[in-house]
């Protein structure tokens, strides 16, 4: 494929920044029309920044919508749009986002510090900012989270996302969620499945390196809980539970019947006693709920979401999602695993605890502050009722309480474009 200069402005043959020409495809007609970007990946990754920076500026510098998230890595605008177009629009995202203020080289690095976006230049070692009131500029900084450590640009926890997704369909045999085999059952295969980067500081990952070491010792594990957790006690457990509580942990469905109701049955119930024991729905680690629906088969199932929404939080629904966002962000991975997930947390506040419905705004806000839920999910959620999870007047009741989320995910959009309006 035909490359150019990074610096389309140096005619130099022997400039060493060289990236591929954009290349792009029109495909539909009429109001469906949109330009699909065939290259951007390639592009982008001779940028070292990642692609949904570009596919945006692209939208806003064309006033049209582009689709910053996708899950099959076709990154569209909406509209057509030639490549020479394209191109032309790609310098001005290079200079203003990629090339240093002061050596005009392309060795940069993002840095985002106190809501300033920073390029930091391996070439020259010139740290400069990069304009505030940019459309993409306010994009990059709403789409990054804070914590402890600093900031941390959320594209890349959605490549962590989506590489876990290809390594969940990787291993599918036929299964139409991706089912993982058991290929991963030795004792470094946990640790290796949930996608964990070297020397992270993160307490899962910890946790994780410590158990994946003892994940043959059942037994042992067993005698810890001082509950059993065999099949058979199980299912025990499991015809003890109440009728109500049956119906909302088992999901049928009509085209398929993955795992069987009882595989949920019984992930439901293990998580519910092992709380039990252990005074605290909390206490139920991460790393033990991961291994035990892999046990069962439907780790990677989207039903499986539905489940854990409606046991592994309790009263303090929202101030518990931090806590359990790695493992929520191991197993969402697709469009249907967030509805599943959003539809336990709808049967699990509006028809279980209903006392609980204040907290949607807060419970949805931590969705999607952690990258469990994206933002398009969240609008077509909230967009219309639904009687799949709950009865239609429990639905509306719902969507109701997270009007305030929805209007402020609905304005934050907004104020993005109004502040490059006044620039």
């Amino acid at each position: 494929m035909a490359t150019v200069n990074i610096r389309r402005d140096v005619s130099d043959p022997f400039y060493r920044y060289k990236m591929e020409r954009l290349q792009s495809k029109i495909e539909g007609k009429g109001n469906g029309i949109k330009t699909v970007v065939v290259n951007l990946n390639s592009v982008a990754g001779s940028l070292s920044r990642p692609p949904s920076y570009v596919i945006k500026y692209f939208g806003f510098e064309l006033g049209a919508q582009a689709n910053a998230k996708p899950s099959d890595d076709r990154w569209i605008i909406n509209g057509a749009h030639d490549s020479n177009k394209l191109q032309d629009y790609l310098d001005g995202f290079i200079a203003k986002f990629v090339l240093c203020k002061k050596c005009k080289n392309p060795e940069t690095d993002v840095i985002l510090k106190d809501d300033h976006i920073i390029l930091d230049c391996k070439a020259c070692g010139q740290r400069s900012d990069v304009d505030p009131r940019l459309k993409l500029s306010t994009f990059i900084i709403r789409n990054s989270t804070s914590g402890k450590g600093g900031k941390k640009n959320k594209a890349d926890k959605k490549a962590r996302r989506e590489k876990n997704k290809e390594k969940n369909d990787g291993s599918a045999n036929g299964d139409k969620d991706g089912s993982q085999g058991d290929s991963n059952s030795d004792n470094g295969g946990e640790a290796e499945d949930l996608g964990i980067e070297a020397g992270s500081d993160d307490e899962l990952t910890r946790r994780i390196k410590a158990e994946a070491q003892q994940i043959e010792a059942d037994e042992a594990e067993n005698e810890q809980w001082a509950v059993d957790v065999s099949e058979e006690a199980v299912k025990a457990r499991a015809k003890d539970l109440s009728d109500d509580l049956k119906r909302s942990l088992v999901i049928e469905d009509d085209d398929e019947a993955e795992g069987g109701s009882s595989s949920y049955d019984q992930l439901g119930s293990w998580v519910m006693s092992v709380a039990e024991v252990k005074g605290n729905v909390l206490e139920v680690e991460d790393i033990d709920i991961y291994k035990k629906a892999k046990e069962l088969g439907i780790e990677s199932k989207h039903k499986t979401l539905t489940v854990l929404a409606q046991t592994i939080f309790d009263k303090n629904f929202a101030k518990q999602i931090p806590k359990r966002a790695s493992l929520l962000q191991k197993l969402v991975t697709s469009e249907r695993h967030e509805k599943a997930l959003l539809g336990g947390t709808e049967r699990f506040v509006g028809s279980d605890h209903p006392e609980l419905i204040s907290q949607i705004p807060a419970i949805l806000l931590g969705y999607y502050q952690n990258d469990i839920v994206s933002e398009e999910t969240l609008k077509a959620w909230g967009a219309k009722a639904s009687k799949k999870f709950v009865d239609g007047q429990t639905s509306k009741k719902v969507r109701k309480a997270a009007q305030p989320f929805l209007e402020w995910l609905e304005n934050a959009e907004s104020e993005e474009e109004e502040s490059d309006e006044e620039e």
